[in-house]
């Protein structure tokens, strides 16, 4: 399994620990590389959590990265891994160098926390390991909070699904210029129900549910192995949350999510979720306050870009209450109205609340896992809602939304993952009554890779159009979200590609929304362009029964 925080704490020092989780390491004795029967970079490089002075830089030693026990060919001792950063891609002009532990207790993974940087400026970087050198990767330091900041440009994406089909939007966004991409969930799929691409084989190491630390590593390891995610990686630094899939779908807290099998016991399930924490850990770029302690990982954090944004990342499945109303269908219910019910826990909700006061961004972000608006599917009298997001945790949502209106928040946009639809909606303060204010704006993006090619309008979306008049705007292609602002406005992209069950596709906008500063809610910015091989098709999916 590894080593728990706990266990690491046994080593004694700052010094040990930093060796022993692949942080910088300079004063550490050097562990010679291997021969390497294969390349040791082979899933890229990566950069995140960028602040004023610094970034987390990330790579995982694995010359054979699908060998089936998940640890990527490497044997058993460390390997000194050396990185080094610079004005220009010839690093020519180096700016610091140091060493990181790679350790067999996280899969060979290093994640140096590199300070001492400009802020509001790019850098290239890279590592060695022995005698071979990595891909080089571009990243860049954010504006000191409160700094005057008169752009921000960022991409969010969500849901990849690698038997669903290929990662072509990540061939688009790696080309985007953009100072971030912010990864909203289900950054893997623990299993693939979807065969969609084309001439694809199923090696046998992957053709079973991962439960357990080797299979969640092979998942990242397939999905890393992708050059267009590996690209977009090395162009931008990222930030990354979780939602289901990379545990389990739709799990909440101690509770498993849908399906029958051992780890519907709860040791079983902790056992598991420690297994996919310490996976996403070994693979993202990630801070060592995110180091998994077994089943818990703190996840929830804020990012500051000068006196523009505020990012604030949650986590909204390791501390929700257990759903209702019928296991998450489709269907209303009273106890979805429950005022003890809660979807970010006190501590999280009280955090996310204190800080709508305090930050003195002009635009404050949510970065959300699960749609936070109403989504009712009943386009006729009744009500239809999906538990599973925020409309089974109502007192929760009445509580977020009310606070930033007493709070008088400037802007609030959430930026949502998981339903792989792109939607455009105003969010009110209390569904319940029809006149309540309208305090913030959502934009929810699709998926990178689900269920198909998708389509421009399906039966879903009519119904959703229909039934919620708050939602302005339904899309369910795949691709990704690209977002401008300034002081005065928000400008949200919603890019889509045509198809991916075959690489090569082609990109496009297909539809632009805009908020302006101090006026809550979304604006179509232009005409939709609809062409003419975004034809309909049906869906009749319900809205939280199937895998998301």
């Amino acid at each position: 399994m590894g080593l728990s925080r706990r266990e690491l704490l046994r080593f004694g020092t700052v010094g040990s620990i930093a060796v022993l989780v692949g942080a910088s390491a300079a004063s550490s004795g050097r562990f010679c590389a291997p021969r390497w029967l294969g390349d040791p970079f082979s899933l890229g490089v990566a950069s995140g959590e960028p602040n004023a002075d610094g970034v987390v830089l990330w790579t995982r030693l694995a010359p054979d990265p699908f060998a089936p026990d998940g640890l990527g060919g490497m044997a058993q001792a460390p390997v000194t891994v050396e990185y080094e950063v610079a004005h220009d891609e010839s690093f020519q002009q180096v700016v610091t160098r140091g060493t990181a532990v790679a350790t067999r207790e996280l899969a060979h993974s290093v994640h140096p926390e590199v300070t001492g940087l400009a802020p509001n400026r790019w850098y290239f970087y890279r590592f060695r390991a022995g005698s071979v050198i990595s891909p080089i990767g571009r990243t860049r330091t954010a504006p000191p909070p409160g700094q005057p900041t008169a752009r921000m440009r960022f991409a969010f994406a969500s849901c990849q699904s690698w038997t669903s089909g290929f990662y072509t939007a990540y061939e688009h966004m790696s080309a985007e210029d953009l100072d971030l991409v912010v990864h909203l969930g289900d950054y893997i799929y623990e299993r693939g129900w979807n065969r969609g691409r084309e001439g694809m084989t199923v090696q046998p190491q992957f053709r079973d549910e991962a439960v357990d630390l080797p299979g969640y590593r092979l998942r990242y390891a397939q999905a890393k192995a992708e050059e267009p995610l590996r690209a977009a990686h090395a162009a931008f630094p990222w930030l990354v949350t979780m939602d289901d899939h990379e545990v389990d779908n739709n799990w909440a807290a101690d509770a498993p999510g849908l399906g029958f099998d051992i780890y519907r016991i709860p040791a079983l399930f902790r056992r598991r979720r420690a297994a996919a924490f310490q996976a996403m850990y070994e693979h993202q770029p990630l801070r060592i306050g995110q180091l998994p302690s077994g089943p818990n990982m703190h996840l929830h954090r804020r990012y500051a870009f000068g006196d523009l944004a505020e990012i604030t990342m949650l986590d909204t499945r390791q501390y929700r209450s257990k759903r209702v109303c019928d296991d998450g269908e489709a269907t209303d219910c009273a106890d979805r109205l429950a005022s003890d019910r809660t979807i970010l826990g006190e501590q999280q909700r009280d955090w996310l609340i204190d800080g709508f006061a305090r930050s003195p961004a002009r635009w404050q972000i949510i970065g959300n896992q699960v749609a936070m608006g109403q989504s009712d599917y009943d386009p006729g009298p009744g009500t239809e809602l999906g538990t599973d997001a925020w409309d089974g945790y109502v007192a929760d949502r009445n509580t977020v939304l009310g606070a930033a209106a007493d709070r008088d928040v400037r802007n609030l946009v959430v930026i949502t993952g998981d339903r792989h639809h792109n939607y455009a909606a105003d969010l009110r303060r209390d569904y319940s009554v029809p006149e309540s204010p309208i305090v913030a704006s959502e934009f929810t993006g699709t998926s990178i890779t689900s269920g198909g090619d998708g389509a421009d309008t399906t039966a879903t979306g009519r119904n959703l159009l229909a039934a919620n008049p708050d939602m302005k705007f339904f899309n369910a292609q795949r691709g990704y979200v690209r977002v401008e602002l300034d002081h005065g406005l928000w400008r949200n992209d919603f890019r889509v590609v045509p198809y991916i069950r075959r690489p090569g596709a082609p990109i496009h906008t297909r539809a632009s929304y805009v908020v302006q500063d101090r006026i809550p809610g979304v604006t179509a910015a232009s005409h939709p362009d609809v062409r003419p091989d975004q034809a309909s098709e049906p869906d009749t999916a319900a809205p939280s029964a199937q895998p998301r």
